[in-house]
């Protein structure tokens, strides 16, 4: 990965923007001891690390327009962070960058049960949302695995999901509103407490944008009712294809699950040493599957779901019979990338997106590439809306295995655009896929996205060095391009 140009200039007025930042926010919010700085040096792609040039914890909104007004009057990179549990380095600091951490941000502002929304900080958990309306019936659908430490802040960020998300959609499904600060200090406001808003969709592209656009301040969320009832269903298959066959036999029926997740032999494993929740150690693939709604309906879809699994060849079929056993199902499945951690020192843990039927013929080209890299991988991932989370596991201590395991990623990434996916599904693309967005987008698609970019923060100052392998000046996107002595349309009268 090529690195950033450090600006020696801000480096030699460090001292001058700490004592400038403590003007703004006294006290210990501004963090400038090396060992402060260290918790911060990376997210949780921790093949990567930078310490920032300072880091600053703001608790109000007038106190994070002050240290943005100051960055942007001198041209200081900043970079946003949430509870730093992103995957692909989107929150990776810069050693010459001002580091906001958002999670003093944590409190929930207004709940609404009669509009089902509620209005939140960006540094609320997400899990949270759902333990503060669980007494009257409600939840917050998406549900990352680190629910129950990333933040709804970095949710939007990076347009999360989770196990649900196949019925019930990602951050951007559920998020109504944001309120933001922009580069220079100016606070906007997108969407709110109601269905829809006029005038172009700002808000679907805040959601996803990594912090390279604004600052979010606010989120108001959709709250739902929770399914009068649920059940999960474990199911064991011989060959990780049989279980991709089943994946997309069901959803052909025209059944869409609550969630359906899928892991291979070592993550099952992994998972069953960790949790013990009963997985079945000679399965080469299992499914999860949850089917949520009235009980009758439920019912009748499990039963249909176990026949389209036998008919797919399943060697076991559990059907979990109280909720006790069926959050049993789930446990292994929400403690699988911690548990895989146990089987090697380092992981590199992917996530692309394929079409649902590509599931058996992705999976058997995941096993080849694990051969010519020599190296293992362990799959997790969202099987229902294809979005795959292979774990590549590997000995940074070894030399040459981290850039093996980069490689073998990069392949992978490769093989989901190849058969009709893309790069991401939830994790952003950070520094982890940057210079892999040439893959999926030619040159003018890129430009495209950057000019968005500049319409936001023209002086590049928000999250540089992520998402885009070239980050133009804002000045360069407006050049005027001559060809051969001739300007574009000379008949034009030109001033």
């Amino acid at each position: 990965m090529k690195a950033l140009d450090v600006d020696q200039t801000i480096m030699a007025r460090r001292r001058e923007i700490v004592a400038a930042l403590r003007a703004i926010i006294p006290g210990e919010a501004v963090i400038d001891a090396e060992i402060g700085r260290r918790p911060y040096e990376s997210d949780g792609f921790t093949a990567y690390a930078n310490l920032p040039l300072v880091v600053v914890l703001p608790s109000t909104t007038a106190e994070l327009q002050a240290v943005l007004r100051y960055c942007y009057a001198n041209a200081i990179k900043v970079v946003p962070r949430g509870a730093g549990t992103s995957l692909s380095g989107g929150a990776l600091p810069l050693q010459d960058g001002v580091l906001i951490s958002m999670m003093k941000f944590n409190k929930i502002k207004e709940i609404d049960f009669e509009n089902r929304c509620a209005v939140v900080e960006p540094g609320v958990t997400n899990a949270a949302i759902s333990r503060a309306v669980d007494h009257r019936g409600f939840y917050y659908a998406p549900d990352p695995s680190s629910q129950i430490a990333c933040s709804i802040g970095g949710n939007v960020a990076e347009n999360s999901g989770g196990v649900h998300c196949l019925k019930y959609g990602l951050t951007t499904n559920n998020v109504l509103g944001v309120e933001m600060a922009l580069m220079d200090g100016e606070i906007v406001r997108l969407g709110g407490a109601f269905l829809d808003a006029e005038g172009y969709d700002f808000l679907s592209l805040v959601v996803g944008s990594e912090g390279m656009l604004g600052v979010v301040t606010e989120v108001t969320v959709r709250l739902l009712r929770k399914p009068e009832s649920a059940r999960a269903l474990m199911i064991a298959f011989d060959s990780s294809e049989a279980g991709g066959a089943c994946v997309a036999d069901v959803i052909a029926a025209g059944i869409i699950p609550g969630g359906m997740e899928m892991m291979d032999r070592p993550a099952i494993h992994a998972a069953e040493d960790f949790v013990h929740a009963g997985y079945p150690r000679d399965a080469e693939a299992m499914l999860i599957v949850e089917l949520d709604g009235p009980p009758v309906e439920v019912n009748h879809l499990v039963g249909l779901v176990e026949a389209i699994a036998l008919k797919r060849g399943a060697t076991q079929c559990r059907i979990s019979n109280s909720e006790a056993e069926r959050l049993a199902f789930w446990a292994g499945r929400k403690a699988a990338f911690p548990a895989v951690g146990r089987l090697s020192p380092d992981y590199l843990c992917m996530d692309g997106t394929i079409p649902r039927k590509q599931l058996p013929r992705v999976l058997a080209g995941i096993a080849e590439l694990s051969e010519k890299h020599k190296l293992r991988v362990a799959n997790v991932f969202h099987a229902g809306d294809g979005n795959l989370h292979p774990l590549i596991l590997y000995d940074a201590n070894k030399p040459g295995e981290l850039q093996a395991a980069e490689d073998f990623g990069s392949d992978i990434l490769r093989l989901c655009v190849e058969v009709g996916g893309v790069l991401t599904g939830e994790h952003g693309v950070g520094v982890e896929k940057r210079d892999l967005m040439p893959v999926m987008f030619n040159e003018i698609d890129l430009d495209q996205q950057i000019g968005i970019k500049c319409a936001f923060d023209e002086k590049m100052l928000l999250n540089p060095g992520k998402m885009f392998p070239t980050l133009h000046r804002c000045a360069e996107m407006g050049r005027m391009h001559v060809h051969q002595g001739q300007l574009p349309f000379p008949e034009l009268p030109r001033f």
